[in-house]
């Protein structure tokens, strides 16, 4: 029984100020008309009923869930009272899972992501699903064919040997490599064997709860614990005790701790969509090269990124910029810095 589980609980930082801890970027609309978790719901429709996705977030975000998703079951929202990093969270995710579709395989999403080939995605969750349905203590990893020696993505290192399920090839995974400096990204890229990480899995909840409890045994048994008390008692119990659990990322807790993985090297156009270099890659321009969301006036002015949000914007004769306006900040830089905002949104807080 193939179930999503979607990860929505990033502060989306990189988008600062009008991503904010208040309402992260899987909460505003990037880069069209849906926001970033609506656009990960609907390209999973014609896979699965709405009852059989399921969003991880945190407790202050419940209500955007909500707003957002209407439709979605409110059992379906599961919330993280302090962030815990990934493993925890998707470990809890599959007990509750599991008590709904006992047998249920689980495809984990990030909820801010970009797919431009829906239909190309859907077949290699489908794919992924087979495999797992044949193969119950596996893991899949979906790895994007790089088209650019990207330093901000880890990679997956894929083996040669491989099956080929739904016409789709699935290879050993050899190892994951961490972010790359910019010679190690372009041997990469023409090595051919390695792929883009794009944090998506596929597996059996038995068998990330069975990995769970061999490599995480202290946050595996209080995480029992938590999924197993009454539905009366859930919320005090899970108040209670999941500050208790290792705080710690799915790579480090499982991935690179067990065996049995593998990787389909995907081409459905996809982008993490970090910083807003993701935001100008997609959307439209104008005839300067401008991207202008928003009531923007562009006067002898290029390759600028300017999101308005109440006031008209006017731009004089400047190039290379971006401005970004909230409700309380208006941030403007030039378009080499976008890669620090980061570090100015702490250092302005």
């Amino acid at each position: 029984m193939l179930c999503a589980l979607i990860m929505a609980g990033g502060k989306g930082e990189r988008f600062w100020p009008l991503s904010t801890d208040e309402k992260p970027k899987q909460f505003l609309k990037l880069l069209g008309e849906e926001t970033m978790i609506q656009m990960t719901v609907n390209r999973l429709k014609e896979l699965m009923p709405i009852e059989r996705i399921f969003v991880v977030t945190g407790e202050r975000y419940i209500d955007l869930v909500k707003q957002q998703l209407p439709k979605l079951p409110l059992r379906n929202i599961i919330a993280e009272p302090v962030g815990k990093n990934t493993a925890p969270c998707i470990a809890l995710s599959a007990f509750i899972i599991k008590k709904y579709y006992e047998d249920a395989t689980i495809a984990v999403l990030p909820s801010d992501h970009l797919i431009r080939n829906e239909d190309e995605f859907r077949k290699v969750i489908v794919a992924a699903d087979c495999f797992i349905d044949d193969n119950k203590d596996a893991i899949i990893t979906l790895g994007m064919k790089p088209d650019r020696a990207e330093t901000g993505y880890g990679y997956i290192k894929a083996n040669k040997s491989c099956c080929i399920v739904n016409g789709l090839k699935i290879k050993n995974v050899d190892m994951f490599v961490e972010k790359p400096n910019a010679e190690k990204a372009e041997g990469y890229l023409n090595d051919g064997d390695f792929l883009w990480n794009g944090g998506m899995f596929v597996w059996k909840a038995e068998n990330i709860l069975r990995l769970t409890e061999k490599h995480m045994k202290k946050t595996y048994e209080i995480l029992r614990e938590i999924a197993c008390t009454t539905e009366e008692q859930y919320e005090e119990k899970l108040k209670k005790d999941y500050n208790l659990v290792d705080s710690v990322s799915i790579d480090y807790a499982i991935m690179e701790k067990s065996e049995n993985i593998y990787v389909i090297p995907s081409e459905f156009g996809w982008d993490d969509v970090g910083t807003w270099y993701s935001v100008e890659r997609y959307r439209d321009k104008d005839e300067n090269n401008n991207v202008c969301i928003g009531n923007i006036i562009n006067i002898n002015s290029k390759n600028n990124i300017i999101i308005g949000r109440n006031k008209p914007v006017i731009i004089s004769g400047l190039d290379d910029i971006f401005v970004v306006e909230s409700d309380d900040v208006i941030l403007i830089g030039k378009k080499e810095d976008i890669k620090d905002i980061k570090n100015i949104k702490n250092n302005f807080i």
